[in-house]
Order: structure tokens, then sequence, then C-alpha cells
């Protein structure tokens, strides 16, 4: 004969029901968590500082609000840390009109690998590159596609004057070896890495801080 639960149980069985109810998913889900628990708590203690705030002069409870919220403040900087107030990065941006998107670490890499196996033309080429993604990616020059090395040069001499007759040079040993036809050599590009290690470390002119509006480096033919 098939047993029937009892519609009236007595206090033990009841309360072995509600807690079967209340362990399933559903209910678990829906419970607070500890952050909601706290900003309950920081509401109720609001409200009732506002309810009981009658007769307590308006200047003292601006003064304990303002209190508390600094409070909340700082203990929000010590859990999860000061802001970061840096400017973010820039997505990198193309050199020249092959839409180069290499970074500035793997251009100098590059270039390494292409001196050490006697690959002038490209050593040049790529350490030539590396200079440009440098002075870019600090914002001192900005440079589109179509850009020339040529271009580069003259508007990098904004924020480096007194190296303008060598950025004039390594572009034109860049134009050499990737358009004419040119061989480079060792001392060609060793000229050319020290001008951008140099170029690298020196802080541009006008500049204490920060560099400032960038200089344009406008396509050229």
């Amino acid at each position: 004969m098939l047993a029937l639960t009892p519609l009236d149980p007595d206090a033990p069985e009841a309360r072995r029901w509600l807690e079967d109810e209340l362990s399933k998913p559903e209910y678990q889900n829906a419970k607070p968590t500890a952050f909601d628990l706290a900003m309950q708590a920081v509401r109720d203690w609001f409200a009732e500082l506002f309810n009981g705030a009658g007769g307590v002069p308006a200047p003292v409870v601006t003064l304990i609000v303002v209190l508390a919220v600094a409070a909340i403040v700082l203990v929000a900087f010590l859990v999860f840390g000061v802001p970061r107030l840096r400017r973010r990065r820039h997505a990198a941006v193309p050199l020249f009109d092959d839409g180069d998107l290499r970074g500035l670490a793997e251009l100098r890499r590059a270039a390494e690998l292409a001196a050490a196996n006697g690959d002038w033309p490209l050593a040049i080429e790529e350490r030539f590159r590396a200079l440009v993604r440098n002075t870019v990616d600090r914002d001192l020059v900005q440079v589109h596609p179509g850009t020339t090395a040529h271009a580069f040069a003259a508007a990098a001499a904004a924020p480096f004057p007194a190296h303008e007759r060598e950025l004039v040079a390594v572009a034109a040993e860049f134009d050499g070896v990737r358009y004419l036809g040119g061989q480079g050599s060792a001392a060609g590009y060793e000229r050319l890495r020290a001008l951008e290690g140099e170029l690298a470390a020196t802080r541009p002119a006008g500049a204490p801080e920060a560099s400032g509006s960038p200089a344009e480096a406008e396509a050229i033919g």
C-alpha cells in the first residue's frame, strides 16, 4: 500500500522540509554575496544616520558623510589599488607603405640577426624601422601610409634638431638598400645602430617630461 506524506508534519519534519527546499540550487544562487551584504549595511547605516539626524546640526551630518565616503574610498584603494592615471598606449601604427606592425624589440632583434648573418641591406632596413618605431611610440612623430624615410627624417629633426644631419643620412641609407639595390655595409649599419640607440636615450627638445604634440611626417610622392 502506498504511503502518503503527512500534510501536517511535526516541528522537526517541517524544519527538515524547509532545509531541503532552501538547499536547492535556485535558492543558493539567489543568496546575496558578501559585497551585496556590505553595500546593504552601508545603505542602512546612511539611512539610519539621516533618519536620526533631526537634532544634529547639518554641518555635523555633512562632515560625518564626507568622512564616511573618504573611508570607503580609502578602503577601495587598499583593496583594488590606486587606479592607473597614465595614458593608455596607442595601438601599433603601421610603418611606411607595407603595414609593418612589429614592435621595437622585435625590429631590433631582426636587425641584429641580419647583421650577424652579414645581410647588411636587411640589417639597415630593420634598424631604421626600429628608429622610426621608437620615435612614433614616444609620440614624437606621426607617420601615415605612404610616409617616406626622408619625410620621417624631416619630422624627427623637430624633436632632435642636433641630429638632423644624421637623420637625413640614415634615411638616404635606408632608401638606398630598400629601393635602389644598395648593398649597405657594416659601417653603415653601425652608424644607424648608434643613432637609434642615442635617440632612444635622448630627451626631445622642448619637452622636459612629455613630448607635446607630435610632428607630422607627411607622405611625399
